[in-house]
């Protein structure tokens, strides 16, 4: 998703009543008819629907602002091979950590499931409890290694498609 696109459909659910395009136009910093045509391709791929006159946020929208909406840096969550052998890998977005988590070694991935850390962030920095479970329920598996990095994969896509939010 574009930078552009992402602001108009944030702010559009951040309304909290019909807004004209003029002013929508001005708090995403882009003229009328660009502000135009994002809505016009948020709605072809499916994140915005036409409502009467104006546009209202669908639902793979609303998951849209979950995976891209960054959380602070003290928030971020940092991956580490082991205790005190921290990667370079930082996610402030469930979009980031999706990437990070189809690139990083299994070996971050195994230390970071089984203590708990993947659940914990993603219910307390991402507020996404049913997420959060998810992930959870994938330890019970007692998977390893690149089995384990594609149930968690599939557990992300399932609930949010992040794969075709591209």
């Amino acid at each position: 998703m574009k930078e552009e696109q992402f602001k108009v459909l944030k702010t559009m659910s951040e309304a909290t009543s019909r807004m004209d395009i003029n002013i929508l136009a001005k708090k995403v910093d882009l003229n009328p008819n660009q502000t135009m045509q994002q809505i016009q391709e948020l709605t072809k791929e499916g994140f915005l629907q036409k409502v009467g006159g104006g546009f209202g946020i669908t639902e793979r929208g609303k998951a849209a602002i979950r995976v891209f909406t960054q959380v602070s840096e003290e928030t971020a969550f940092r991956f580490y091979n082991g205790i005190d052998q921290p990667t370079n890998f930082t996610a402030k977005t469930l979009e980031e950590f999706y990437e990070i988590i189809k690139q990083i070694t299994v070996e971050s991935i195994e230390f970071h499931l089984y203590r708990g850390d993947f659940e914990n962030w993603l219910k307390q920095a991402l507020r996404d409890t049913e997420l959060s479970k998810e992930t959870s329920n994938v330890k019970v598996n007692n998977l390893k290694g690149e089995d384990l990095r594609i149930r968690l994969l599939e557990a992300f896509d399932s609930k949010y498609g992040i794969e075709k939010m591209k």
